[in-house]
């Protein structure tokens, strides 16, 4: 519509150029419905531009030969100066625009997909180290503790040394399952879904959900911060039944903070859960920490980004 109208006013301007010098006016008016051509064809989307320039074009020169042949012309060339041509112009920088944008989306794209592939390459790497660790120290601790349980029945030892045996063998089986829940935690690939996705589910099971600052994290960060939001969720859901649910989530200084609060509506444990997900933080060198006061319980985890 709006294209057409220029086009009307481009023929329009034409008419009454034949008769001697052309006004102040209408030099400014030209140079105006030209700036409106480029701009139209810079900004506006027009998929039908020809068609209409075309209808506007033979509908005009028929009107203005029924009036006087000899001006058609003149009111086509001016029409072709002031809207055409400018229009044409601004439509090859809106193409041009285009094709710039798709380009930087495009390189985006692509350093977006080098990252996930350095971090699927990182999270290989880290599972043939587990699997190295696990095979190398777990072996070794498997050996200590047997040599130790060995030395713990020897009856040649003192009392006092065969305590000393016994704790050590203690040790040594403590510090196997430890390497080994360490190394199932670097291995693992959890099948959380994403916090979204949770979210999504919670309310769909009623739950009134607030979130904010949801943002694309490293895998190992992300599958961390995903189990916290399972638990949180499933907490509230548990010991707050019907009590909104706060979500933030903040990436500043290579820190990685997830807060999740809601009312209190009884007494607050801190179940096994939330001690597997402290541990597992811990682990990962970030921290785990639950308030409840001022009729509010807040659970805030922070995971540094690796």
């Amino acid at each position: 519509m709006s294209l057409g109208i220029l086009a009307v006013l481009g023929l329009a301007g034409g008419l009454g150029t034949e008769d001697g010098g052309l006004p102040v006016w209408q030099v400014c008016a030209w140079v105006v419905l030209a700036v409106l051509a480029y701009l139209h064809g810079r900004h506006v989307d027009a998929r039908f531009g020809w068609q209409v320039l075309t209808g506007v074009a033979l509908a005009g020169t028929a009107a203005v030969a029924l009036l006087d042949l000899t001006e058609v012309p003149t009111v086509l060339v001016v029409m072709v100066i002031t809207v055409v041509l400018p229009w044409l112009a601004g439509r090859y920088r809106r193409q041009q625009a285009l094709l710039i944008a798709a380009e930087q989306e495009r390189v985006r794209q692509l350093e977006r997909e080098q990252e996930h592939v350095a971090e699927r390459a990182r999270l290989q790497e880290r599972g043939r180290l587990a699997a190295e660790l696990h095979d190398s120290l777990g072996h070794d601790l498997a050996l200590i503790a047997l040599r130790a349980g060995a030395l713990e029945l020897s009856p040649k030892l003192s009392d006092e040394d065969t305590r000393t045996a016994g704790a050590v063998r203690a040790s040594a089986v403590a510090a196997t399952d430890r390497l080994r829940q360490s190394i199932a935690m670097l291995r693992e690939r959890d099948d959380v879904p994403p916090v979204a996705v949770l979210v999504a589910n919670a309310r769909d099971a009623g739950m009134s959900v607030t979130v904010d600052g949801l943002a694309d994290l490293p895998d190992v960060v992300d599958q961390a911060v995903r189990r916290v939001a399972r638990e949180a969720l499933t907490n509230a859901a548990r010991h707050a039944p019907g009590q909104p649910v706060t979500m933030t989530l903040t990436v500043a200084e290579r820190l990685v903070t997830l807060e999740v609060g809601n009312p209190l509506t009884g007494r607050v444990g801190r179940g096994s859960g939330l001690a597997a997900l402290a541990e597992r933080l811990r682990l990962l060198g970030g921290e785990l920490a639950v308030t409840a006061e001022h009729g509010l319980f807040t659970l805030v985890a922070r995971v540094p980004l690796t």
